[in-house]
């Protein structure tokens, strides 16, 4: 993924030209580190917080797609849910929710939400079962919105299909060094073609719908308060129509393990029995009775399928000399393949203890209309 050039040449009074667009003139601005795609700043005036974002257009083709999208959820929340804490951008004083400039980009500045924070590791359950809930309870209170009026942000974002198909054009035409080096993994891949087989059987069946999904549900995505508790989702740049599989199957691949993506030494690569459990509770308490009961029996999956994606995608790029993700070593996109096919490994080892795990959550039937 490409961060914009412009990024690197964004001076103070650059920011200053864009928040004069909302009526701000006296401000200190601190930028955040943590946005791996977006480039993001604290901006304080007074005493009133905001966040300023600026958008990766080179990510994001469209950036004024995002920001109907989110004007779209924003009018339909406070309509049917108006006590839902939506954060959506503000507007400038031409009544814009989305600010060009030449030469410098997108940019969008939200509220900052007091009391509020983010994290970036799942250290516990509680945080798992907290972010579940919070994505979860998205979904539901868009239930009634028709998902096929949002734009498609990223094309083909989760399209496992498309992703094998360029897995295989990888093959015929990569880097044939990488090829030969690849073989083991490239066996692994082509051992999981159930989860493609599987995947394509859910493009077809009615049981399983397009709804409003977030698309990105790292733990990063969900404020939380002071007491540790579920405030709301945030970062709605991959807000699409979609399947709950890549809602849950993204939780799945990111909370289970303490071992992120970039783990070299895949000995430290688990699943957490307990973080499943919460991530499948969070979830089902909100989302379990507006879930058809075929996509009930896919929530285990869900993991498979996120998981053996981003295998795919990691080492079609490996395949590919690194066009897609770039590599700060030589071998990277071939060693976050092998970290993601043995997290695939770790999960598929417990799957009689996990799917027990998904009927005991669903027998419970403790489900929440919040």
């Amino acid at each position: 993924m490409t961060i914009p050039q412009s990024y690197s040449s964004l001076n103070p009074n650059m920011i200053s030209t864009i928040l004069k667009a909302y009526n701000i003139t006296s401000y200190n601005a601190e930028p955040l580190l943590s946005g791996l795609i977006n480039r993001t700043w604290k901006v304080s005036s007074g005493e009133k917080q905001f966040i300023l974002q600026q958008i990766n257009d080179q990510v994001f083709k469209n950036p004024r797609a995002i920001a109907d999208n989110i004007r779209m959820v924003d009018v339909y929340l406070k309509e049917h849910s108006s006590g839902y804490l939506f954060v959506a951008p503000l507007t400038t004083i031409n009544n814009q929710d989305i600010f060009y400039a030449d030469h410098l980009g997108y940019f969008r500045l939200l509220p900052f939400i007091n009391g509020s924070h983010t994290l970036n590791v799942v250290t516990k359950p509680e945080q798992a079962f907290e972010a579940a809930f919070q994505f979860g309870k998205f979904t539901r209170l868009l239930s009634g919105f028709n998902a096929t009026e949002l734009h498609i942000t990223i094309p083909d974002f989760h399209n496992l299909t498309l992703r094998f198909q360029q897995f295989e054009d990888a093959l015929k035409n990569g880097n044939e060094s990488r090829i030969k080096q690849s073989k083991e993994l490239i066996g692994n891949v082509k051992a999981h073609l159930g989860i493609l087989t599987d995947f394509e059987k859910i493009q077809i069946s009615a049981q399983v719908k397009q709804r409003a999904m977030h698309h990105d549900t790292k733990i990063s995505n969900v404020l939380f308060n002071e007491d540790g508790k579920g405030i709301c989702v945030i970062d709605l740049d991959t807000l699409m129509p979609g399947y709950f599989i890549s809602d849950v199957g993204d939780m799945l691949r990111t909370y289970l393990s303490p071992a992120n993506e970039e783990e070299k030494d895949f000995g430290t690569i688990e699943v957490r029995d307990e973080v499943f459990r919460a991530v499948v509770h969070g979830y089902v308490s909100t989302m379990g009775d507006v879930l058809t009961a075929e996509e009930q029996s896919l929530i285990f999956y869900s993991g498979q399928f996120l998981i053996y994606m981003q295998a795919l995608r990691f080492l079609t790029d490996y395949l590919n000399n690194d066009i897609y993700y770039g590599a700060k070593y030589e071998e990277h996109n071939f060693t976050r393949a092998g970290n993601q096919l043995s997290l695939l490994k770790n999960l598929e080892d417990k799957t009689k203890v996990f799917q027990e795990i998904v009927s005991k959550e669903l027998q419970g039937k403790h489900y929440l209309s919040s």
